[in-house]
């Protein structure tokens, strides 16, 4: 079944800061951009509760409301949204076929790939729960609200180093909770930690179960020994994941090439991947920062770079 016989000249995939930045530019480009949301619509701004470090919004901005102004923004240029998800791609030949989960089929002359990353969780029903409650994944976006608090920090990478380090500019205390009995994590991101008069480790502990309320916050972890096996209560509150993420590009396997954890690899300083007339843009190319301003800055570069290979190749 196809929907749309004409062939768009760039399709977005993703509807988060990095999609609908470039959508905007695109649309004020003429570009008549079509924006695909996925199985998350607005990404992963949608489970953020306050945001205050986006620029413009000085008494800080609910995540799902900064994600609808980006979206009306976009569309009314003439951004195209459809809650609609990729299901296929085929990039062997132009111009570009997208398959969606409502059974439509789409082709255009070219394609920005916003489709994000997800954060790993430890899969706990009260974790979901309280995400965005005193749950978060993200330190550099959530630290800020946690001062003078206890908190837990779950992981032993450099991550999880990178995160409890952050968290001491605001927390009293910082906890590490890891299943192991020594992290994973580099020796210069382990001797930060274990200098930090602040950070303490919980080792051989998973946390099995996250105590609290949506309007108290978290009150506590349950720790299990990994070796014994026995449960205790652990007060704090606040709840860090940094467990790693997993970049949502296995749509794109054996088509657009990946560094080794799965990030799609673009040609910088410009946003193209390996495939002429694919571009990437936001959480899905970018395991550093991760950051909203950061995913709409190179939506921004992505649609400029499409605008440009459109005009080089005659479209």
């Amino acid at each position: 079944m196809t929907d749309d016989n004409g062939t768009r000249k760039v399709m977005i995939l993703g509807s988060g800061p990095a999609g609908l930045t470039a959508a905007l530019y695109a649309a004020r480009a003429d570009l008549e951009p079509l924006i695909l949301e996925g199985t998350q619509p607005g990404g992963q701004l949608t489970i953020t509760t306050d945001v205050e470090n986006y620029p413009g919004f000085e008494d800080g901005i609910m995540g799902p409301d900064l994600i609808e102004r980006m979206r009306k923004q976009a569309q009314r240029f003439g951004t195209k949204v459809r809650f609609e998800t990729a299901t296929e791609v085929d990039l062997s030949s132009r111009p570009f076929r997208v398959k969606s989960d409502h059974g439509h089929e789409y082709a255009a002359h070219s394609l920005i790939v916003a489709t994000g990353a997800t954060a790993k969780q430890i899969g706990l029903e009260s974790e979901a729960e309280l995400m965005g409650y005193g749950v978060s994944a993200c330190a550099t976006c959530d630290g800020f609200f946690f001062r003078d608090k206890q908190l837990v920090v779950v992981g032993g990478g450099d991550t999880a180093m990178e995160e409890a380090t952050f968290l001491t500019k605001f927390a009293s205390k910082v906890t590490v909770v890891h299943r192991r009995d020594q992290l994973r994590a580099s020796k210069i991101m382990q001797d930060k930690a274990f200098g930090n008069d602040k950070i303490a480790f919980e080792w051989n502990a998973v946390v099995s179960d996250v105590v609290g309320t949506r309007e108290g916050g978290v009150e506590a972890v349950k720790l299990t020994d990994t070796v014994g096996g026995e449960q205790r209560s652990f007060p704090c509150q606040g709840l860090f994941i940094a467990i790693g993420h997993s970049p949502n590009t296995a749509l794109f396997n054996g088509e657009l090439e990946t560094d080794s954890v799965g990030y799609l690899v673009v040609r910088h300083p410009s946003t193209r991947t390996n495939v002429e007339g694919v571009f990437a843009a936001g959480d899905v190319m970018d395991p550093s920062y991760r950051q909203a301003i950061t995913a709409a800055g190179t939506g921004c570069q992505a649609a400029l770079d499409a605008e440009r290979w459109l005009d080089e190749e005659g479209y």
